[in-house]
C-alpha cells in the first residue's frame, strides 16, 4: 500500500470547505501559504524528481536543479552512485555551483571565498582555513565535518532519480504504490533512455494550476483542438483514470477507438474544438505500436511536481518547479530510447512537436493556466468548483470526471495540514 508521511501540525489557521469539491483562490495567491508549501510539501515528507540516471552516466557528471525554491546538486561519484546535496555553501550560503551540467568534475568550489565540497557534498577545504603566518584563519574549534551543505535521500526508480530532503518519507515503491509503479515500469521499465532534447517552459501562474491541469482528464479534448480534430484523444474512446489511494498520483490513460468516432456525444457539445482543419503532413501522426496494449496516451503524475508522458510515440517527463506565487518553471525532457531504430527515432522527433510550448497539443496548456490567475485576481474570497463525476477522489473508468483532480487537493490538504 501506498504511503505519504503526513507533518503532524496544522498550517496556516484558514477556512476551506469540507470535502475536495471546493478550492479557495487564495490557495493561489497567498504568499505565505506559498512560504509554507515550501516548508511542507518540499522540505517535507515526500520525493521529489531530480534527473534521469542517463544524465549522469560516468563519475564527475553533475546537473543543477531545484527541489521548490531549494537549489540543488546532484552528482555520479567515483564509487558509481548518485548523491545529491543543497546548492548552498556552508559558509556564507552563496550558490556552490552556478553551472546547470558538466562532466569531469572532481569538486565543487564556492566562488566567494573558495570553500571547497567532494562529489557527495562533504566539505573538503577552506581557504586560508589556518590563516597567514599564524595570524588569522579558523579557530582550532572548527571542525569541517560539522559544517555543510544538506544532503537527500535518495530513490531511483526505471533509471528516474527521485530526492528527499526528509528522513522520514517512506521508500520509494511504498510512497507511489503498485499501480503508479507498474504504470511507470510500462513505459520505461527494462530500457536505457536517451535524451533527444530538453528545454524549460515559464508559466504565468501558481505551479498547483499546472498540476491541476496534468490531473484534468475533463478538459483533454474540450480545450485542445489538435487531440479532438485528428482523433486522439476524446473523452469517449476508451480509458480511465486511476487515483492513487492518497490522491496525490493519478494516471489518465486512453486507447484508440475508431466506434467513438462516429459517436453523436461531441457533435452535441458543439465544441471549439470539433473542426475542419487538416494536416500538411499527416506522417506527423504515424506511429509504431511500442506497448502492444493498444493504449495510445498515458499521463502519469507523482505528488508534488513530476510528470511522466505518452502521447502516441512522444515519451516526454516533466518537472514542474515553483518559482514565486504566480510564476513556475517547467522543465520538458523529450526521450527516445537506444534500441530505437532510425526510424522510430524520427517519428519520436516529428511528435515532440504534439507537446511543449508551440506543441500542437499542449500549447494552450501554457496559457490556460495564465488565464485562471488572471481571472481569479479579485476573487479571493471565492472558490473553484470540481463536482464533474461526483465527489469523490477515486479512479474512475470514466474520463469525465475530475476525480484525480479532487485527489491532488486531497494529498495537498494531508500535507498542508488544512
Amino acid at each position: 500500500m501506498n504511503k505519504i508521511v503526513l507533518p503532524p501540525e496544522p498550517a496556516n489557521p484558514v477556512n476551506w470547505p469540507e470535502g475536495f469539491t471546493r478550492v479557495p483562490y487564495w490557495v493561489f495567491q497567498n504568499q505565505s501559504v506559498y512560504a509554507e508549501e515550501q516548508r511542507r510539501i518540499f522540505q517535507g515528507p515526500n520525493w521529489h524528481y531530480l534527473a534521469l540516471e542517463v544524465e549522469l552516466t560516468e563519475p564527475g557528471d553533475f546537473l543543477t536543479t531545484h527541489i521548490g525554491d531549494t537549489p540543488v546538486i546532484v552528482t555520479r561519484d567515483t564509487d558509481n552512485e548518485i548523491y545529491a546535496f543543497e546548492n548552498r555553501c556552508a559558509h556564507r550560503g552563496a550558490l556552490i555551483c552556478l553551472e546547470n551540467r558538466g562532466k569531469h568534475r572532481k569538486d565543487f568550489s564556492c566562488v566567494y571565498h573558495a570553500w571547497n565540497y567532494d562529489p557527495q557534498g562533504n566539505l573538503t577545504g577552506v581557504a586560508f582555513k589556518d590563516g597567514i603566518k599564524g595570524k588569522g584563519g579558523m579557530p582550532d574549534s572548527f571542525k569541517m565535518e560539522q559544517h555543510g551543505p544538506r544532503k537527500l535521500r535518495i530513490a531511483i526508480i526505471h533509471g528516474l532519480i527521485f530526492g528527499s530532503f526528509s528522513e522520514d518519507v517512506p521508500s520509494i515503491e511504498e510512497y507511489l504504490g503498485e499501480e503508479i509503479m507498474n504504470r511507470i515500469e510500462r513505459v520505461l521499465g527494462g530500457r536505457t533512455p536517451v535524451v533527444l532534447g530538453r528545454f524549460t517552459q515559464v508559466l504565468p501562474n501558481n505551479w498547483k494550476l499546472y498540476m491541476e491541469n496534468v490531473k484534468d482528464s475533463y478538459h483533454a479534448s474540450i480545450l485542445h483542438l489538435f487531440f479532438t480534430t485528428f482523433e486522439l484523444n476524446r473523452l469517449s474512446m476508451k480509458g480511465g483514470i486511476m487515483v492513487d489511494e492518497s490522491g496525490g498520483h493519478h494516471v489518465s490513460y486512453s486507447a484508440v477507438d475508431r466506434e467513438a468516432d462516429k459517436d453523436v456525444d461531441y457533435a452535441k457539445q458543439q465544441l471549439r474544438s470539433e473542426s475542419e482543419y487538416k494536416l500538411a503532413d499527416p506522417s506527423l501522426l504515424e506511429s509504431f505500436d511500442e506497448y502492444h496494449d493498444g493504449c495510445t496516451l498515458q499521463i502519469l503524475s507523482v505528488f508534488p511536481t513530476f510528470v511522466l508522458q505518452q502521447i502516441q510515440n512522444a515519451i516526454a517527463v516533466r518537472q514542474i518547479v515553483p518559482r514565486a506565487v504566480d510564476r513556475t518553471d517547467l522543465n520538458w525532457t523529450y526521450l527516445g530510447f537506444t534500441d530505437d531504430t532510425p526510424e522510430q527515432r524520427l517519428t519520436r522527433i516529428k511528435q515532440g512537436n504534439l507537446v511543449g510550448p508551440a506543441g500542437y497539443i499542449s500549447m494552450e496548456d501554457g496559457c490556460v493556466g495564465g488565464f485562471v490567475q488572471r481571472g481569479i485576481a479579485g476573487a479571493s474570497d471565492d472558490h473553484a468548483v470540481l463536482e464533474m463525476g461526483g465527489a469523490d477522489a477515486k479512479s474512475s473508468e470514466s474520463r469525465v470526471t475530475e476525480a484525480s483532480v479532487r485527489g491532488l487537493w486531497k494529498a495537498y490538504r494531508a500535507n498542508m495540514g488544512i
